[in-house]
């Protein structure tokens, strides 16, 4: 199968599929399940415009998500504490969710910010890649040795002794 079409069917897959990642620390399971559905919905979407040129990254729902386990497990800083605030009422405010008070709103960014921001929704796509690339190469192997073993009990033994 041509490479490109492999990479496309892979990329849907994982949008759908892919782990969505955490912060260790025991807060994974806190999301909200409007927020997993988002980070689906949101990866579609890159998919598509990836397909455009647009180089992929890390969804603002991803790194929402990402940076409430790390708010539950330790504090932040003040520049990550602007850039949960602004990726948070961005993505409540996409999908319909209710808007942050005023007082805690962050309608936009700093240029440190912002460039933080994007390295840290492409390290969250770097990761989420190699998550399903380890998965693949994990379950290859698996086919493997499954495939030895299924040869090697049909293959009648030579001797016995």
């Amino acid at each position: 199968m041509n490479t490109s079409i492999e990479k496309g069917i892979s990329d849907i897959v994982g949008a759908l599929a892919d782990p969505i990642l955490v912060f260790p620390g025991g807060w994974g399971d806190s999301l909200p399940e409007w927020l997993k559905t988002s980070i689906t919905l949101e990866r579609l979407e890159m998919n598509m415009r990836t397909l455009k040129g647009e180089e992929p990254t890390g969804t603002d729902a991803e790194a929402c998500a990402y940076l409430m386990t790390v708010s539950l497990t330790q504090p932040i800083d003040s520049d990550w504490t602007q850039i949960y605030l602004y990726v948070a009422g961005r993505t409540y405010a996409r999908w319909g969710k209710n808007q942050l008070p005023d007082d805690i709103r962050v309608d936009s960014l700093n240029n440190y910010q912002t460039r933080e921001l994007k390295r840290f929704k492409d390290w969250l796509y770097q990761k989420r890649i190699q998550a399903r690339q380890d998965k693949e190469r994990a379950e290859k192997q698996e086919g493997k040795e499954a495939e030895v073993a299924k040869r090697q009990a049909e293959q009648p033994a030579l001797f016995e002794f």
